[in-house]
């Protein structure tokens, strides 16, 4: 177990299931007496007695405590094995930077799954190839290999797992690291100004991508979108080249500045309730990875003032990670909190455009 002071909050890591959660200082006190197998009168005598609280509501704190500890981690994917198939409907085949990936999908399910976001990657058929993926499924479970290694098999209800590996097996063979190398993976967009980088956080639909779009418009480079890896050694962000996601609401404010999406492709993704189109990014140097300046919870809010104002570290933290993927290695995890710890988080909400590229180049300058 791990406890870091944000403020006036603990955030507590788990190792057992690699789960993060933020409780006052006393219950993360208690939480580390009960690792450490203190006996819970021993932690009432030693803790909770200068409370001048009932005994047995003492108890029954410390018992509300304990099962913190039982949580269980969740299941990602299944002991299953499909038979690789021997033959695939659709091959294609991407370049990135120097390294040549061969993807086999078995029909058109597969290749929805993971074709669009990187399309503007594809080629024609080399000479030579250094990876060769193969994603095939059965009425239930999809199966994603390398070399025909099978590299994990998920229910077809939970695909968006599937849709992570692959990006993380990416993510690993074009900057030559394995998965416990990285810190985490963010669900973010990512910007630079070519010497240091910005994360753009949010739920769906609060304009992430949308800023990232305007901002590589107006000479800043698109780092990543969606997914934002974020390596142990340094700290930094690093490049993913998957395209940026452009929702239907948008394209009034894009087209003017991107027509080439007035004839890109359609996406429905029915699961996650949305229609989208895709967008080349400005970034063709996938090996960049720079230092991150700051965590920016951004919203866009039609007819509204610029607002920009930091935010706690405890609130930044509870938006972050349910929707992080982060490291299930202790020193990784160590690694994560200190990062987070001395980042700056701010909220920035808009609907002017030009004022919103303006704030984000004075956080980048330093000139708030």
């Amino acid at each position: 177990m791990l406890v870091k002071q944000i403020e006036n909050k603990s955030i507590v890591w788990f190792e057992d299931n690699n789960e993060y959660i933020v409780v006052e200082p006393l219950v993360a006190e208690i939480l580390s007496l009960l690792k450490n197998n203190v006996e819970k009168q021993e932690i009432i005598t030693r803790r909770l007695n200068s409370l001048n609280i009932p005994h047995k509501q003492a108890e029954n704190l410390v018992s509300d405590i304990k099962a913190l500890l039982k949580t269980n981690a969740k299941e990602e994917s299944i002991n299953k094995q499909i038979e690789i198939p021997t033959s695939f409907e659709f091959i294609k085949f991407y370049q990135i930077n120097n390294l040549i990936f061969q993807v086999d999908f078995q029909s058109d399910y597969e290749m929805f799954l993971v074709h669009p976001k990187f399309s503007h990657l594809e080629i024609e058929t080399p000479n030579n190839v250094n990876h060769h993926y193969k994603v095939y499924s059965n009425k239930e479970y999809i199966s994603f290999s390398i070399n025909d290694v099978l590299i994990n098999t998920w229910g077809k209800n939970n695909v968006h797992f599937f849709q992570g590996k692959f990006s993380m097996k990416l993510v690993e063979h074009m900057h030559g690291k394995k998965e416990k190398d990285w810190m985490g993976v963010f669900h973010a967009s990512a910007i630079s100004n070519g010497k240091s980088s910005m994360l753009f956080l949010g739920d769906s639909g609060n304009g992430k991508s949308t800023s990232l779009a305007l901002l590589q418009a107006n000479g800043f480079n698109c780092l990543a979108d969606d997914f934002v890896p974020i390596d142990v050694e340094k700290q930094e962000v690093f490049s993913f080249p998957s395209a940026i996601s452009i929702k239907k609401n948008s394209l009034d404010t894009l087209l003017p500045i991107y027509p080439e999406l007035n004839s890109t492709a359609e996406y429905n993704f029915k699961r996650l309730n949305k229609i989208v189109r895709y967008l080349k990014p400005n970034n063709s140097d996938y090996t960049n990875h720079l230092p991150c300046k700051a965590l920016v919870f951004i919203k866009y809010k039609k007819n509204s003032d610029l607002d920009l104002k930091e935010i706690s570290k405890t609130d930044a933290f509870e938006q972050l990670v349910p929707d992080s993927w982060l490291s299930p290695i202790k020193e990784n995890a160590q690694s994560f909190l200190n990062w987070f710890t001395e980042l700056p988080c701010y909220q920035l909400t808009y609907s002017n455009n030009e004022k919103m590229i303006e704030t984000v180049s004075k956080i980048f300058n330093n000139d708030l």
